[in-house]
């Protein structure tokens, strides 16, 4: 090869870069082509720049404090490692982001300003996890373009799908009507921190993101959850993000989807009824039957405008919930 033993030293102990010219000497007096040698070159250089990165990121390990780490790994949104550079970076791809410094930027920001201005009980860390697990999933959805016309036009078919009790059955339905009106909803338990029912956002002009977080897995909360964010959908702008749940003010915009949910669950012409409505199992599985909607809605609309209490006999009407997504940390 016409190089010194020194050199030749090196090259073996990976103290010297292995170049094209190397690569092609290598080549003539091995056999093997030069493309051999530059691809292990460049899986080397890669090696050992990913043992110093990791190296770096170790020192950033107290950044993992700041996550839901346990219920990101038990839902295996991501992979365990022993190492903490190791496992620092595997977060840092979970978001997308170069660096912890990124991630307050892109994700935590955000919601905490949300959190200023809805006075929001949540940890912008556990909801922005939860968010971007939600973004990650839609991703691998397929989708039609928005059509609003059409999503409104749909809703009635998909209020339909709250009478069955099977998620197995209603949640494909449910997630294929939604694409092919570009909605893509996702069906993620919120880790601790998080207690959100819902939220929507725009991941594009074209495509909108429609998550619930099943933290409380009755149909009634489900459904009036889902018509409450596709109200948002409807009703609001697009650059808006909406996180809905407990301790959220009643602004203009969530009375206007609350309102809408409302209204499609149990129409306005029918709704007047429910205040006189007999509390009785009968009673209320009639007038279910006369809206074409499950009782355990009815039950859950009562209660929520105060004309049957919470602890009542009849909230075995309510269709509880066995989702094969893992549950919500409560």
């Amino acid at each position: 090869m016409e190089y010194t033993e020194k050199h030749i030293s090196l090259l073996i102990n990976g103290k010297a870069a292995l170049t094209e010219e190397t690569a092609f000497r290598l080549e003539k007096v091995t056999g093997i082509k030069a493309g051999f040698w530059l691809t292990r070159e460049a899986q080397h250089r890669e090696a050992v720049g990913r043992i110093e990165e990791e190296k770096v990121l170790a020192r950033e390990s107290d950044w993992l404090k700041e996550l839901p780490l346990r219920h990101m790994l038990d839902h295996r949104w991501i992979d365990r490692h022993s190492d903490p550079g190791a496992q620092v970076a595997e977060c840092l791809r979970f978001f997308g982001v170069a660096s912890p410094n990124a991630w307050r930027t892109s994700y935590m920001e955000p919601v905490a300003a949300f959190r200023a201005s809805k006075r929001f009980a949540i940890d912008p860390a556990a909801t922005s996890t939860w968010l971007r697990q939600g973004e990650r999933e839609a991703a691998g959805i397929d989708t039609q373009p928005f059509d609003r016309a059409a999503f409104k036009a749909s809703l009635t078919s998909m209020r339909s799908l709250a009478s069955e009790a099977d998620p197995d059955v209603f949640v494909p339905k449910l997630t294929q009507a939604c694409a092919a009106v570009g909605v893509a909803v996702v069906l993620a338990g919120a880790p601790k921190g998080c207690p959100v029912s819902g939220a929507t956002k725009w991941l594009s002009p074209t495509k909108a993101l429609l998550m619930l977080s099943l933290r409380h897995r009755t149909n009634d909360h489900l459904w009036f959850s889902f018509f409450h964010e596709a109200g948002h959908l409807l009703l609001h702008g697009k650059r808006m993000l909406f996180i809905d749940g407990e301790g959220a003010l009643d602004d203009e915009q969530e009375e206007e989807a609350n309102r809408f949910a409302r209204d499609v669950l149990i129409p306005s012409s029918h709704s007047g009824a429910l205040r006189t409505l007999p509390k009785t199992e009968h009673e209320v599985v009639r007038f279910a039957h006369t809206v074409g909607i499950a009782p355990g809605i009815v039950v859950g609309r009562m209660q929520k405008e105060g004309f049957l209490e919470w602890k009542t006999r009849l909230n075995h009407l309510k269709e509880k919930y066995r989702f094969k997504v893992a549950d919500s940390e409560e």
